[in-house]
């Protein structure tokens, strides 16, 4: 890569995966178990004849946490694709709205909305980076010289790519490719990215572990009569007026 060394990305990556961690850890510390038990559906449960306190806290954590960890991270891998195009393309990040960046290469001006990966949206969120897309387009051309402006989906994981019609969607290793110019770096970003991943990941367990153990305990007084779950109470805190 002209100008970026793997070096460079690993002293970035040390440098700000921190913040990840650290919201990643928040987002546990700060559960309530009342919270997630609104957000999720009691039927379900029921449905998978979930008869244990501990193993209903427990899917329940988990599928909030996995939503959690996707957002978070695909927050700072877009932070990172930003960081890698400005030290290939002068690339920066936009102001317009809904775009995350915007570079120049091969006298080609693209305006890029990143995502974590390529089944990020339903109809109507995609229609709406669509009309992003168009507005953004619409300035540059009145404010700046470009004239021939390229929108792009780009998606940090993934092998949806084609040309969509009104943006192209690179996914993968052809986004990071487009970004950088190294057809490689989808597979080299790897290692860097595991920077105190066994230290950080030990702590968050260790808070994973003691929310799960006092969970449970305020799951059995609250819900549970004479050691079984009474979903009637469940449901009725989830869903009654």
């Amino acid at each position: 890569m002209k100008g970026l060394t793997l070096q460079d990305i690993g002293e970035y990556v040390s440098q700000n995966v921190g913040g990840f961690h650290a919201a990643r850890l928040k987002s546990l510390t700060s559960l309530e178990l009342k919270t997630i038990l609104a957000r999720k559906n009691p039927y379900l449960f029921k449905a998978k004849n979930v008869l244990t306190s501990e193993a209903l806290v427990k899917q329940i954590l988990d599928a909030h946490l996995s939503s959690q960890e996707e957002t978070l991270f695909g927050g700072f891998l877009e932070e990172l694709a930003i960081y890698i195009c400005s030290q290939i393309y002068s690339g920066e990040k936009s102001a317009a709205e809904g775009i995350d960046l915007e570079f120049t290469k091969d006298k080609i001006k693209y305006i890029v909305a990143i995502k974590s990966g390529p089944n990020w949206g339903n109809s109507s969120q995609i229609a709406r980076m669509v009309d992003n897309f168009k507005k953004a387009k619409r300035i540059l051309k009145t404010n700046t010289s470009s004239k021939n402006i390229v929108a792009v989906n780009g998606c940090c994981y993934g092998r949806d790519n084609a040309d969509k019609g009104d943006y192209v969607k690179y996914s993968g290793q052809a986004f990071w490719e487009f970004i950088s110019g190294d057809i490689g770096l989808y597979t080299e970003l790897v290692e860097p990215l595991g920077y105190q991943a066994r230290e950080k990941n030990d702590e968050f367990q260790k808070q994973y572990a003691t929310l799960i153990n006092r969970f449970t305990s305020e799951f059995s007084k609250e819900f549970c009569s004479d050691g079984t779950i009474n979903w009637k109470k469940l449901v009725e805190m989830n869903s009654k007026e």
